[in-house]
């Protein structure tokens, strides 16, 4: 392992995956603030009197949790994984105390959520981190419905049991639905005899191995362990690790989660991918899935077989549930295994746990062939700034570079309060990248629809327009974790 690698790889473990911008005096990302006012200002055009309260309690500690079959050792939110569901109309202010029970420092990351700066749980660059043994209180406003999520943001605890799903309701929703369905999906590794640490060790180690060579880990590098490459034909490179285990809800398909309605009903079904390496082809057997929403906006409907979802991303659906019992199949894209839930209406045998509903092969929709809903398509406005993010890297040495630096020597995004910024996501890697950005959200150039993460395939462009319209430092990255934590990151950044 390189000097370079090594140093690196000790801040990360210390601080987080932004806390080297606060270290690094030379580099040209740093944890700069915007001026107290601005911060305030725009935090205060979200507020509003009589605005209701929503308390909260997050206890991440070390626990024993059982998969359903596999017992594992690992840190969560208290005994679960996923952690407690969190729910809050908009426009209602948050408070949540967190507990740092672990014995590292840790963080809380409002993913999706548009939130006051020094609230978006990013240590070195937006707070410092919670040390162990210490509280927390974050507090802040939840201006937009929709479906989003919490995770850390320190070193690789995501890729623990450390996540849960933030729901945002809409006072204004018409319905349309008779029952409601979270699903929360997971590629699992921790206290299988592997840790998140041990395997970007492996990753970064001169024993990792390139694409396809299947070295690396009992297969855990890119790779299966038969000398066949994690390929797929909708994403190219699909990941860089063969996880034991996948799950919904915390279960694994041995032991699935069941979601109940009756027959003809209507269900309202959001996505959460919290994977930290993984994207899934999801399809329920014997239906076809109506796509409303996407990481939290409405979208024009389209009714698809199976759906895309990548690290980071959200979904809500509609479905009209048919009589009997049926696979909801998350298929690990690319990969080996699945996620599995059952949807029940009535009695009968449940399919294998190896299932296959016959809608993975048919149509598939990724969120980059949706179209926003006029409701919320950006303004029409001249483009004031523009920033190229090109999207590098290898296997060997294991190093993901945007604009050919690792964080935090990226070069920073600056953009002014007010403007209309394009982000261009140039993908010159065989690898895709879900990126992400911190703060907003933003349209997809053309009417595409309006998200905060974003599925950037090989040698594909994706352009994406925002408002800088919350003033902050913000992390920009990729949501493969693995990719972030070794440099594919930087930062949307407001001027001092």
């Amino acid at each position: 392992m390189s000097s370079e690698l090594s140093r690196r790889n000790v801040l990360f473990g210390a601080f987080g995956l932004a806390g080297l911008a606060a270290m690094s005096a030379c580099g040209s990302t740093s944890a700069v603030s915007p001026p107290a006012g601005s911060v305030r200002q725009a935090d205060a055009l979200r507020r509003r009197s009589g605005q209701h309260v929503v308390t909260a309690n997050l206890t991440p500690r070390p626990t024993t949790v059982d998969l359903g079959g596999p017992v594992v050792n690992t840190w969560a939110y208290g005994d679960t994984v996923p952690g407690p569901l969190l729910r809050a109309r908009a426009g209602d202010l948050m408070r949540v105390q967190v507990d740092n029970q672990l014995p590292a420092t840790t963080s809380v990351h409002w993913h999706g959520i548009a939130l006051r700066n020094s609230m978006d749980g990013v240590p070195g660059m937006t707070q410092a981190p919670i040390g162990a043994g210490k509280p927390f209180t974050y507090e802040f406003t939840v201006p937009d419905p929709g479906t989003y999520f919490y995770h850390p943001h320190s070193g690789l605890q995501l890729d623990r049991g450390l996540h849960g799903a933030l729901l945002v309701d809409d006072p204004a929703d018409p319905g349309g639905y008779d029952v409601e369905w979270t699903v929360v999906l997971d590629d699992w590794v921790d206290g299988t005899g592997r840790t998140p640490e041990g395997v970007l060790k492996e990753l970064t180690s001169s024993r990792g191995g390139g694409a396809g060579s299947g070295k690396g880990m009992d297969g855990m590098g890119m790779g299966s362990g038969k000398g066949k490459g994690m390929i797929s034909p909708l994403l190219g490179g699909a990941g860089d690790i063969a996880y034991p285990h996948y799950l919904a809800n915390g279960r694994v398909p041995a032991a699935p989660v069941t979601l109940t309605a009756k027959s003809g009903q209507r269900a309202k079904l959001r996505l959460i991918n919290a994977g930290s390496d993984t994207a899934f082809r999801v399809a329920l057997g014997g239906h076809r899935l109506t796509i409303t929403h996407s990481d939290g906006f409405p979208v024009a409907p389209v009714t698809t077989d199976a759906l895309l979802i990548g690290m980071g991303e959200r979904y809500d659906v509609l479905i009209t549930v048919g009589d009997g019992v049926f696979p909801l199949v998350a298929l690990a894209e690319g990969k080996q295994g699945n996620a599995l839930a059952l949807v029940r209406s009535a009695a009968g045998t449940p399919p294998k746990t190896s299932v296959r509903p016959a809608e993975l092969a048919k149509k598939v929709i990724l969120s980059t062939d949706l179209t926003a809903a006029d409701s919320v398509r950006l303004k029409t406005k001249d483009v004031d700034r523009s920033h190229d993010l090109l999207l590098s890297g290898s296997m060997t040495p294991y190093r993901w570079t945007i604009n050919s630096k690792t964080f935090p020597d990226t070069d920073t995004l600056p953009v002014e309060e007010g403007q209309r910024v394009r982000l261009r996501f140039q993908n010159m890697s065989m690898m895709f990248h879900p990126m992400h950005v911190h703060g907003h959200t933003f349209g997809l150039v053309g009417g595409g629809a309006r998200k905060d993460t974003v599925i950037v395939r090989p040698m594909q462009t994706v352009q994406v327009d925002l408002d800088a319209n919350n003033p902050g430092q913000w992390a920009t990255h990729c949501h493969n974790i693995y990719h972030a934590e070794t440099g594919m990151m930087t930062t949307l950044s407001y001027p001092s």
